[in-house]
């Protein structure tokens, strides 16, 4: 049976994809789960008649709470699932307890004769990462294809020979360009890996309408099973070199993000593009604890030096446009937050919050700065000048430079929020009551999790746990159900 905190919880959840998680009464994580639509998923688990398997009937009687997270689509949330899983490793989430990760493909630019190698660990060595992807029969699909189409080695050798031609007959079966005979130069052979990844990278379009032209042909002659053939293999090539699942080297991001802040500016109307750009965002908990937070992007890309945290002074409650001007206030009027002036300021927000920032930028003399909103909800960068906002195309490097920076400000707000938070809970309730020092404090949250979980136990539980009279257990209730 749903609580009225759940009913109410699931009321406000949002239509979006994302991932779940299921708490119990103590506040510990007991199950992780992913959706496409958030409210369609959840609410599930908690309508009244569901006829649920008895390992789900169990799992829903013992949530007492659950927490959301939204991601840009379906397969994010599936990758996001599974880090959570195998982070909390949640009790009714038996199917995933393993150590499995998702492939990815690895492009090491560095040896004398590159290839493409599929693994399981992103690592920070200096190669390019192509995934992690959810489908591994997707990734291999890829590694094959790039290989056949480039003329790219697949064995393992460090430095290919005639000897190691000798067991190998990729050059016949695979098309590979066979650089162990030396029928490739050194230069050629890195032109054509330079495009495989290219191409792996999303950069290379025309190659998709190739493999469609020869689909179309296939189909014409009747060669119905190669059409098929081609047919999938273009889905799961278009799957496999999204851009949100592409992780590039230093010097692709670089370029990537120049051409992102030049497209933003032509988009925007800007004279120049952005080189300094700054995004804020607000975050609270039902009107309590307001922070936001303040991040900075130089060429398109997020410098993490240049971050910053604001609690909320002068606004009571949960007031997103209140809030985003005073933050923008403190932001420029402040001389000890020394940053350089920005070339565009993104408010995490519609309309309201624009007008908002607007007006207090103008208050301090800044009203000359472009500044824009970006709604979540569609994606959209709202103008707030009598222009219609614009809905730049999803794969569009504009909008992953503002998205981009969009999700560093939430995250960093959010962040900050949690730790206040848990740091307001540490430093008060507890400390609050006779007889309670700070080793009984420790045991208790040790113990309990968190202050949730303490609020959620009986008086002979915590006075157990802590080693006190169930006075002083009474008394720790009480100033935990008062928060």
């Amino acid at each position: 049976m749903a609580s009225d905190l759940i009913r109410e919880r699931v009321k406000n959840l949002p239509d979006r994809p994302g991932c779940y998680l299921m708490r119990d009464r103590r506040g510990a994580i007991i199950y992780v789960g992913k959706a496409k639509n958030l409210k369609r998923r959840v609410s599930q688990y908690f309508r009244p008649g569901a006829r649920h398997a008895p390992k789900v009937r169990s799992m829903v009687n013992t949530v007492w709470d659950f927490e959301v997270m939204t991601v840009k689509n379906e397969e994010e949330a599936l990758l996001t699932e599974s880090a959570l899983i195998k982070k909390y490793k949640p009790r009714f989430n038996i199917l995933m307890r393993d150590d499995k990760r998702y492939l990815a493909l690895r492009a090491d630019a560095s040896a004398k004769w590159p290839r493409l190698v599929c693994c399981r660990i992103v690592r920070d060595d200096g190669a390019r990462y192509f995934g992690p992807f959810p489908s591994s029969p997707v990734v291999r699909m890829a590694k094959d294809f790039a290989e056949k189409r480039w003329g790219l080695r697949g064995c393992n050798a460090i430095e290919p020979d005639a000897e190691c031609h000798r067991h190998c007959g990729a050059d016949v079966i695979r098309s590979c360009s066979a650089p162990c005979l030396g029928r490739i130069s050194e230069a050629e052979y890195r032109e054509r890996f330079e495009e495989a990844c290219a191409f792996l990278g999303g950069s290379r379009p025309e190659t998709f309408d190739e493999l469609v032209s020869e689909m179309s042909g296939a189909a014409e002659k009747g060669d119905y099973e190669r059409a098929a053939r081609l047919r999938d293999m273009i889905a799961a090539l278009r799957q496999m070199t999204k851009a949100h699942f592409v992780r590039r080297d230093g010097a692709a991001r670089a370029q990537q993000a120049m051409k992102g802040i030049a497209d933003l500016a032509e988009a925007i109307g800007l004279p120049a593009p952005p080189r300094i750009i700054e995004c804020a965002d607000i975050s609270n908990l039902f009107g309590t604890h307001s922070v936001a937070s303040l991040v900075v992007a130089r060429d398109g890309i997020p410098d993490r030096r240049y971050y910053r945290h604001f609690r909320i002074k002068t606004v009571e409650g949960a007031d997103d446009p209140r809030s985003m001007a005073e933050v923008v206030k403190r932001r420029f009027a402040d001389e000890s937050i020394r940053l350089e002036r920005p070339d565009l300021f993104i408010c995490d927000g519609g309309i309201t919050q624009l007008n908002a920032a607007r007006a207090a930028l103008a208050e301090v003399g800044l009203g000359d700065i472009p500044t824009v909103g970006l709604a979540e909800r569609q994606e959209e960068i709202v103008l707030g000048d009598g222009r219609p906002s614009l809905m730049l195309p999803r794969d569009s490097e504009a909008l992953f430079v503002c998205t981009r920076l969009r999700d560093e400000a939430h995250r960093f707000a959010i962040s900050y929020h949690r730790n206040l938070r848990d740091r307001t809970i540490r430093e008060s309730a507890l400390d609050s009551v006779p007889g309670i020092g700070e080793a009984k404090k420790m045991k208790l949250l040790r113990h309990f999790k968190s202050i949730y979980g303490i609020r959620r136990a009986d008086v002979k539980e915590i006075a157990s746990v802590a080693g006190v009279g169930e006075a002083v257990a009474a008394e720790v209730l009480r100033a935990v159900s008062a928060r």
